[in-house]
């Protein structure tokens, strides 16, 4: 048992798991939303151990039904290495999230026990301020990171990006027309489900390189 977890979400299906993903929310929702729901799910069809949790200030916010913002980035990242802790070591471990999840689990794993780390909808910088960048920590990053990107993410389109200067560890793969969680225009011909299909594919090929 996590103890550190209130109401751990481990999905698995009946075939013998090759590599656990430890999965953190974004600021705004937590391990129930539908996007985590819908992408652990994806994963688990393939045969790796998805772990999903609530930050403390998340599980409050459930509790008392109303908002709150996340706490500071220390408490989030002591939260993470927790979880981390008391994950069955047995399986090659990766750690990743959406959005401020995922910037949390790259800027813990360099000091983590997992392989590498998935991002998925990276937060380069706040909506409308481009100059507050939050990429100084992968600039010479050593181990493995997937970024999977909305080609329009408020928080980092697919042409800002390229300009970044980041590790050769970092890979990033846009998704067509994609927003904030992947989800594209009507015009574009692609729709979510496609998308986040593209999405898990990704992450799948990352993980089974890299085991």
């Amino acid at each position: 048992m996590i103890k550190t977890l209130c109401n751990p979400a481990i999905s698995k299906n009946n075939h013998k798991p090759i590599a656990t993903f430890v999965f953190a929310h974004g600021a705004g929702a937590g391990m129930t939303s539908e996007f985590m729901e819908r992408m652990a799910e994806n994963l688990s069809q393939h045969n790796i151990q998805v772990v999903r949790f609530n930050f403390a200030y998340m599980e409050l916010a459930e509790e008392l039904g109303k908002r709150r913002p996340p706490e500071r980035a220390d408490k989030l990242l002591a939260h993470f290495s927790q979880v981390l802790e008391q994950i069955d070591p047995a399986l090659p471990l990766f750690i990743g999230g959406k959005s401020m999840g995922g910037r949390m689990a790259s800027m813990l794993l360099p000091e983590s026990k997992a392989v590498a780390c998935i991002c998925m909808g990276y937060p380069f910088h706040p909506p409308g301020k481009p100059d507050k960048l939050r990429t100084a920590h992968l600039e010479d990053i050593k181990k493995p990171v997937l970024i999977l990107q909305g080609e329009r993410d408020t928080f980092g389109t697919r042409e800002e990006v390229t300009s970044y200067d980041m590790s050769s560890q970092v890979q990033i793969s846009y998704l067509t027309d994609g927003d904030h969680s992947f989800k594209p225009r009507k015009k574009s011909g692609v729709s979510l489900e496609q998308n986040l299909d593209e999405a898990t594919k990704q992450t799948v090929s990352f993980i089974q390189r890299l085991i």
